[in-house]
């Protein structure tokens, strides 16, 4: 038995321009955007609802590896259906929000023209809601009273996390400095020199092949004088071309965010005397 809600409007009842998505759209009793996955079911062409429901159990799976709780996107349900001995009956349902029904059309069969459809409608109203600016609170309400005091508690929370870790980084700050160029690097042999207390007095030579093992894994074997990338978007070095004579070489140089990287993976027990 196929087990479609009735209730859906005709393509030629809706509006000009309405999605089908809008049309099956519901509010719950704080005003929010809901779907029925059994409205879902037929939007995205499943004949049946087992079909539809291991497509809703992979869409949750999802949410919850994502670190997010599927329960709160994911509410069962019961509706009212054609069908059964008295030609009405009640049958399981889940009353979801744009996010679960975003993830049930991502966990939907591609092929589907129709699975498509819902894939390109949730993703943009995902971008919609991104980019709209957060709607103002009626402060006339005891609801918005509420809402806009949720606001003012989240931002006092950001700023005193924000000044915890300005305090914390804030000892490291200069801590560097006095080897700093005028671009705010540090050459090579200055961070050896840096580094004495835990290199053992390494020279510059010693302390370049020290950043090419596999311990500390910095500078590239095969490129001697280079870092691996990854470092260098961290935010760790920086590369430049000096003069070595006649010519222009590259050379790596420490920021102090590098050296702090490395001063860090020194004192790690093991590290020197691998």
């Amino acid at each position: 038995m196929t087990e479609f809600n009735t209730n859906v409007p005709d393509r030629g009842d809706q509006e000009q321009g309405t999605s089908p998505f809008d049309s099956f759209m519901l509010l719950d009793h704080n005003g929010y955007e809901r779907w029925s996955a059994r409205d879902l079911q037929q939007l995205m062409g499943y004949e049946q609802w087992r079909q539809m429901d291991d497509v809703v159990q992979r869409a949750m799976a999802a949410v919850d590896a994502s670190g997010m709780d599927a329960k709160d996107h994911f509410a069962t349900a019961r509706k009212v259906i054609s069908g059964g001995r008295w030609g009405r009956q009640e049958v399981a349902d889940y009353r979801v929000t744009r996010f679960g029904a975003y993830h049930v059309a991502l966990a939907g069969d591609g092929r589907k023209p129709e699975v498509a459809a819902a894939k390109t409608y949730f993703a943009v109203k995902a971008r919609e809601a991104e980019v709209a600016p957060p709607s103002e609170p009626d402060i006339t309400s005891a609801e918005g009273i509420v809402v806009l005091a949720e606001r003012y508690l989240a931002a006092a929370r950001e700023l005193v996390n924000t000044k915890k870790e300005l305090a914390v980084a804030k000892p490291k700050a200069g801590k560097w400095d006095a080897l700093c160029n005028a671009e705010g690097l540090i050459d090579m042999g200055a961070a050896a020199k840096a580094m004495t207390h835990l290199t053992g007095g390494l020279g510059r030579t010693k302390f370049m092949e020290l950043l090419r093992s596999e311990q500390i894994h910095f500078l590239q074997v095969q490129n001697p004088r280079t870092p691996y990338e990854a470092h260098v978007k961290a935010g760790r070095c920086d590369v430049k071309f000096v003069s070595a004579g006649y010519q222009m070489v590259e050379q790596t140089f420490f920021t102090p965010r590098g050296l702090d990287w490395l001063s860090d993976k020194l004192s790690m027990p093991g590290t020197m005397s691998a």
